[in-house]
């Protein structure tokens, strides 16, 4: 897959340098998971911390789907 670039928000979560989608997604499980970011009752939400927030644009619950549409905001 052709590497794509996170901007300053992403980078911030998930490192600076050009990946593929599908590392960056790894990357973005990662840290969601290492920051306890799942919501514990219903699993499909993520709750944003200020890095996430920022990708995210402000809001502080997303679902995974929405997830994937907003990170692809923060791309080039």
């Amino acid at each position: 897959m052709k590497p794509v670039q996170p901007d300053e928000k992403l980078a911030k979560v998930v490192g600076s340098t050009p990946l593929p989608r599908t590392e960056l997604t790894k990357k973005l499980w990662v840290y969601i998971r290492k920051n306890g970011l799942q919501d514990k009752k219903v699993r499909t939400q993520i709750n944003a911390d200020e890095n996430l927030q920022a990708v995210f644009g402000g809001k502080k619950q997303v679902s995974m789907f929405e997830m994937t549409k907003l990170v692809s905001g923060h791309l080039s």
